[in-house]
């Protein structure tokens, strides 16, 4: 029988479970590492794993679904398959995030009696309209091992009742950080020179409640055409094709001072973070890789909620919508008076991955 199996469907996800799977290879414990990908994250997520250094999953697959259902029910189908296949069933699956995939993979252990622990559990933005957030709570109520990252999340957990044990462990995407920041400083000059800005603010955006709005996204164009900052854009495949189809490319890409650049590697990605002045964003991970004391940047978050307040309150995010005025308002504050950051992250000290596989560990031995 395997000890643990891993699953993994974005890059983000592939990032945080990096320090785990670094940890198993120096364990006794025996692993698989499974990953699937929808459709525009495969093929970047498989260039992720090579340039972390992970072993090559036991099984991969694109989810070519395209609603949420679809997906779901597609995931759960091929990810039995895999498990069935193994030698032995696994004693524990983990998962980690909040994405479609890893709710399917959350149910399928479920259904075919395994423990199931949620690596970043308790996380809460009380925002009904992303779908993450329905996610992150189903995960979070089958799930019989909750590692979350911060004693606010884990309040989140014994507010809610869950059913799994709760423990308070930091979040690994510290840990990454800490493990290949030198591999960030081997890329740096050669990320900058392409840069045409002597300083830059970075900008991303991809949430669907965002980029699948015209409205919004019109607000991010007319954000960055007023931009008093030049801007440096890794523009994601699903964000390009929505501009096109919104008649907004041409509009966006005339920009004197915005810098379009496609999709980074995760080390080209922190070092643009790391020598920029501010980030623009609505992504979720990018407000825990702000505070790493490597980085150590302000955020300002173009949506209406977080379900990382402690950013919030460290004083490294401000949320602050999607009207382009209100937007710019804060960006010229934060750029005349920039804030002092703290040299700690809320987000813990980097030994998240050890926390976990010390409590996994025990509970194989029971």
């Amino acid at each position: 029988m395997n000890d643990i199996l891993l699953v993994t469907g974005t890059r983000p996800e592939i990032i945080k479970m990096a320090p785990i799977i670094k940890q198993l290879q120096h364990s006794q414990m025996s692993f698989n590492f499974v990953h699937t990908g929808q459709h525009f994250d495969y093929e970047m997520s498989k260039v992720f794993i090579d340039q972390l250094e992970l072993p090559k999953p036991d099984a991969s697959f694109i989810l070519k679904g395209c609603s949420p259902a679809s997906q779901i029910g597609e995931m759960m189908v091929k990810l039995g398959k895999v498990i069935e296949s193994l030698d032995g069933k696994p004693h524990i699956m983990l998962v980690q995030g909040d994405t479609n995939s890893m709710l399917a993979a959350g149910l399928t252990a479920v259904k075919m009696s395994i423990k199931l622990g949620h690596v970043e559990a308790g996380l809460r933005s009380y925002d009904w309209r992303m779908p993450e957030e329905h996610n992150r709570r189903m995960i979070d109520h089958v799930s019989d091992l909750l590692f979350a990252p911060t004693e606010f999340a884990a309040k989140n957990l014994r507010e809610e009742h869950v059913h799994g044990e709760i423990y308070v462990t930091g979040n690994t995407v510290i840990d990454a950080i800490n493990i290949y920041f030198k591999k960030v400083h081997d890329v740096e000059d050669k990320v900058l020179s392409t840069i045409p800005f002597e300083e830059y603010g970075l900008v991303t955006f991809h949430r669907c409640e965002n980029v699948d709005t015209p409205a919004t996204l019109r607000e991010f164009v007319m954000l960055m055409e007023k931009s008093p900052i030049p801007l440096v854009y890794p523009i994601h495949p699903r964000t390009k094709k929505r501009l096109h189809e919104f008649g907004l490319w041409s509009r966006l890409s005339s920009i004197p001072h915005l810098h379009i650049i496609p999709p980074q590697g995760y080390f080209e990605f922190l070092a643009l973070m790391k020598n920029a002045r501010i980030l623009l964003t609505d992504s979720g991970g990018l407000q825990e890789e702000a505070t790493h004391p490597k980085i150590r940047k302000p955020v300002l978050l173009m949506r209406t909620s977080t379900e990382r307040p402690e950013a919030v309150k460290a004083g490294f995010v401000k949320v602050v919508g999607v009207n382009h005025l209100l937007v710019l308002e804060e960006l010229k504050k934060i750029l005349e008076t920039p804030p002092n950051l703290p040299k700690k992250s809320p987000f813990g000290d980097g030994k998240a991955a050890i926390r976990i596989l010390r409590i996994i560990k025990s509970k194989l031995q029971d």
